[in-house]
Formats: structure tokens, C-alpha cells, sequence
């Protein structure tokens, strides 16, 4: 079953952001952009490097209004003292969520049961707290934050563009498409 237009449900969770703690709650996303970028567990291999990808693209992410939130089902002391260990973390300036309830990853859908661990999944949910775009990549493999940006930057367009949508590779300043009988058969 698919996830788009799901609206996030109500939540309230714990989270490390710039040596801090916070909570964070559905109010906190709503009226903006937001990535929701769900990983297994902290003091991994595959997570560091993403993460790490993820924090070099963020002040692009944050140019375009868009907030970044790293979740697994570690809590925010977990997320301080990865923070504290680990040379790639400790850059991160943007919130890292505590699911130790899964309750972020049950909404998701991306909540591995047999060992309370999130699947890889990345939630792309716009300014009404609705998932707009995702991905669930095995454990194995990392995503690219490269990419990740180009599809914010592209649903961000649709969402102010209505009727224009982008055609792959699209990026801001290429060409749009505006579906039309026209166009049938014509690509």
C-alpha cells in the first residue's frame, strides 16, 4: 500500500540537534519542507557515511526551506555519544530523532519487528505533513544526498507548479512538461 499523501500522525520525540537536547513534534513540520531520513542504529558503518553526505548538502537543503531529520530507534543519549565518538557525526548540525518507542517508524512503516531496527528509508513531506515521495533501500546499501536534493527541489516545483510536472533528471531552470492531450505518444 502506498505512503503518498499519508499525512504524518501526531508525535512528540526526543532529539539531539547542535549538543542539545530538544523534543520535536508534528507542529514543528508543519508549513515547511521536510526529509525524514530513517536509519538502523548509531554506531554503524553504512549510517556514518550518510549521514555525513547528508550534513555536507544541508545548508543547500536549508537555502530551499527544506529541514533535515536523521531518525533510528537509538535514543538521544545514544545520538549525543555517537555525536561525542565519531568524527563524522560530530559535524552534523541538523536534529537527530530518538524512535526508541518506534513510534516515527511504525508511521513510516519502515519499523523492522524482529530487531526493533528502522529499515534505510527516506520521507520526502511537504508543507501539510503529507509524505509526498520516498525510498527504502536494504540495509546494505547508502543513499545519495546529491539526489535526495534534486527530488526536494523537484517537489517543491510541482507543489508551486501545479500544472507542470519534471521530467527525469529535471533540475531548477530545466524544462517542465505540462500534460496534455498533446503530448500523448510525443515523449
Amino acid at each position: 500500500m502506498s505512503l503518498i499523501n499519508k499525512e504524518v500522525s501526531d508525535f512528540t520525540v526526543q532529539a539531539f540537534e547542535n549538543n542539545n537536547f530538544k523534543e520535536v513534534s508534528k507542529k514543528d513540520i508543519l508549513g515547511k519542507w521536510s526529509v525524514f531520513f530513517f536509519y538502523p542504529a548509531d554506531f554503524t558503518f553504512v549510517c556514518p557515511t550518510e549521514l555525513e553526505d547528508l550534513q555536507n548538502l544541508y545548508p543547500k537543503f536549508k537555502e530551499v526551506g527544506c529541514d533535515i531529520y536523521s531518525v533510528s530507534t537509538d535514543t538521544h543519549f545514544v545520538h549525543k555519544a555517537w555525536h561525542d565518538s565519531s568524527e563524522r557525526i560530530s559535524k552534523l548540525t541538523y536534529t537527530m530523532l530518538a524512535d526508541p518507542t518506534h513510534v516515527l517508524s511504525k508511521d513510516f512503516e519502515v519499523y523492522i519487528e524482529e530487531n526493533g531496527l528502522a529499515e534505510r528509508g527516506t520521507f520526502v513531506v511537504n508543507p501539510e505533513g503529507k509524505i509526498v515521495a520516498y525510498e527504502v533501500n536494504a540495509g546494505n546499501v547508502g543513499r545519495n544526498a546529491e539526489e535526495l536534493f534534486r527530488k526536494v527541489q523537484a517537489l517543491q516545483f510541482v507543489h508551486e507548479h501545479g500544472d507542470e510536472v519534471c521530467p527525469a533528471k529535471w533540475t531548477p531552470g530545466a524544462e517542465t512538461l505540462k500534460p496534455s492531450l498533446d503530448l500523448v505518444g510525443q515523449l
